[in-house]
């Protein structure tokens, strides 16, 4: 079995790599149609350089510098050069608004910021000229130098300037595993975000125990990692960027979402790291695809689900070989090729994963693991291990050298290196999670024979009807976003007598019912139309079958349009807002009681 070293800090780490792959390719990005590479020896001098240009412009040690940037090979290279230089990466979606930037630059305190494009620099630096900390700002791609008093650098002309050698970098950077490394503020499901304080120990624990499972259940070959999740969600920074740098792998930089399926057959990732979101998606594309072609393609889907609960079940019986070699001669092959030809695992994280969507993926020759984490802990806590037996009602057992245990009330408690050293500048937060060295997470779960963890729901997001039985809303809404005519959805019912849902119809099938009504129908008049809603009406009975009489809906209104990350209903990891959707549609939900 293969382990990492204990790096001291994750600047180390990529050093140590890179001195070991040299010209191997490290970043790839497609410009002009092709893939372009930059190679471990490239980028460590980059980042030499860029380390020593911060130093140059006046950031010192501890200072924290925000980034704001796409996914892309400079904001890698970013990250680890504002480390190397022993100041704090404070890593921002490009998504914020100027709200969102001036709260983050003002509760940081951060002294300088690093925007990619002009187009971003729109919103960020009427923030930082509204703020009384950022003073420095440094553009990777061509911009025009803000006319205001600001002390604007050129990216690539700081590291032309600062020329440095990688070992005189490398001997710099001396701080250790306990030394802060970033502070990732939370999506803010529930309000403001915070600032988690990361250690470089944190993420080094977190990066160890997933190598130490990748080598133990697939072996640790040439990995190649497909990134597309935003880098300013804790998930992506470890599991996209420094997991391959611990890995010695290679990084391509997905284009856009909508050209994702095709980057994936392109660039044939041998892990990849998702949100059920996108594969709920991706789900209802696939069978609505199959259907639509029947024949001998949808008979083999069918098969192939069929045999797949089955091999999950442990029921699978002599009549089915027959079937068995047909799907995996025929049909596996295909889809296997569409996601690469090559991958090992889909690893799905930052939000929980419906076991129906797993299943599909399982059986369709895909191994799709669900992991659970915070951004409070590194963010990995747990991943599902084929050595330990899938389960996909499960995430799977602790990380190596990672407690867990339940507490009275069920919830879920950790403790290890990947425990933050808590919220910055705000230590009232930090008391109430942080207790005698066991990080709160605010989950309720329990642990199996087997060790694996299995998650109920958010303690906070439990609600809690008018006779004191408690809902885990999580799990209504994801059996409810399965249905063909509901693409999403929140339940509330706090304090109430029963459920009641807040419905986004899926687009295609309102399309449908737009065809069949003529050209002039609208969404207004559609959402009054006695057959439409008896259709939405019927597809929320098939998921209150399922459910118990606590549990089910009785009652919904629909949305006026999507949830979105612009209208910020979604956080950038696409998890709902519950605060924002109850205060956009609270008097609607309330007046489903009423009459």
């Amino acid at each position: 079995m293969r382990r990492l070293e204990h790096f001291p800090n994750l600047v180390t780490m990529f050093f140590v790599r890179a001195r070991e792959k040299g010209g191997a390719p490290f970043l790839w990005i497609k410009r002009d149609g092709q893939w372009v590479a930059t190679s471990w020896a490239d980028a460590a001098r980059q980042v030499a350089s860029l380390a020593a240009g911060l130093k140059a412009v006046g950031i010192r040690r501890g200072d924290r510098v925000m980034l704001v940037s796409e996914n892309r090979p400079e904001w890698c290279l970013s990250d680890l050069a504002i480390m190397a230089a022993g100041a704090v990466t404070v890593p921002t979606y490009i998504t914020n608004t100027e709200r969102d930037h001036r709260h983050i630059i003002e509760n940081s305190g951060a002294s300088a910021v690093i925007v990619s494009t002009a187009k971003l620099a729109k919103t960020l630096l009427p923030a930082v000229l509204g703020s009384s900390q950022a003073q420095t700002v440094i553009g990777i791609d061509d911009m025009r130098a803000p006319s205001a008093g600001l002390d604007f650098h050129s990216w690539h002309k700081l590291i032309a300037d600062h020329p440095t050698t990688v070992d005189d970098a490398e001997a710099a950077a001396d701080f250790t595993r306990d030394d802060l490394a970033c502070i990732i503020y939370t999506s803010g499901t529930g309000g403001a975000p915070r600032g988690v304080m990361q250690h470089h120990g944190a993420i080094l624990h977190n990066v160890a125990g997933c190598a130490n499972a990748i080598s133990e259940d697939f072996g640790w070959e040439d990995e190649v990692f497909l990134s597309f999740l935003p880098l300013s969600h804790a998930y992506e920074h470890t599991g996209g960027q420094h997991l391959p740098i611990g890995l010695g792998g290679q990084i391509y930089y997905a284009e856009s979402l909508d050209k994702l399926a095709a980057n994936i057959e392109e660039t044939r990732p041998t892990i990849m790291f998702v949100v059920p979101r996108l594969f709920e998606v991706l789900r209802a594309r696939i069978i609505k695809t199959i259907e639509k072609q029947g024949g001998a393609s949808a008979y083999l889907l069918a098969q192939a689900l069929d045999i797949g609960a089955r091999e999950y079940d442990g029921r699978v019986r002599l009549i089915d070989r027959p079937r068995q070699l047909a799907v995996r001669a025929l049909f596996k092959p295909r889809i296997a090729r569409k996601f690469g030809g090559r991958l090992k695992a889909m690893i799905s994280g930052g939000a929980p994963l419906n076991v129906e969507v797993g299943m599909f993926f399982q059986a369709l020759g895909l191994t799709f693991l669900q992991g659970y984490g915070q951004t409070e802990a590194g963010p990995v806590i747990s991943c599902n291990r084929p050595k330990v037996g899938l389960r996909m009602d499960s995430v799977g057992p602790p990380l190596l050298d990672t407690e867990v245990r339940i507490a009275d009330d069920g919830e879920i408690l950790v403790r290890g290196e990947l425990v933050m050293h808590g919220y910055w500048r705000n230590d009232a937060e930090t008391a109430r999670v942080l207790q005698n060295g066991w990080l709160h997470t605010g989950d309720i779960g329990d642990i199996d024979a087997a060790g694996r963890i299995a998650i109920t729901d958010r303690k906070k997001d439990l609600i809690i009807n008018d006779k004191g039985d408690n809902v885990a809303p999580q799990k209504v809404e994801g059996m409810l976003t399965l249905q063909p005519e509901i693409v999403q959805a929140m339940i509330a019912g706090d304090r109430r007598p029963y459920m009641v849902a807040l419905i986004v119809p899926d687009p295609e099938w309102t399309q449908e019912w737009c065809a069949r009504l003529g050209n002039r129908c609208d969404f207004a008049a559609l959402a009054t139309h006695p057959e439409y809603r008896a259709a939405l009406s019927a597809a929320i009975e098939r998921v209150n079958k399922d459910l118990s009489v606590t549990e089910r809906i009785r009652r919904f209104v629909l949305a006026d349009g999507p949830f979105t990350i612009e209208n910020e209903q979604l956080t950038p990891s696409l998890k709902i807002r519950r605060h924002v959707l109850k205060q956009v549609y609270g008097e609607r939900l309330d007046g489903l009681y009423k009459g």
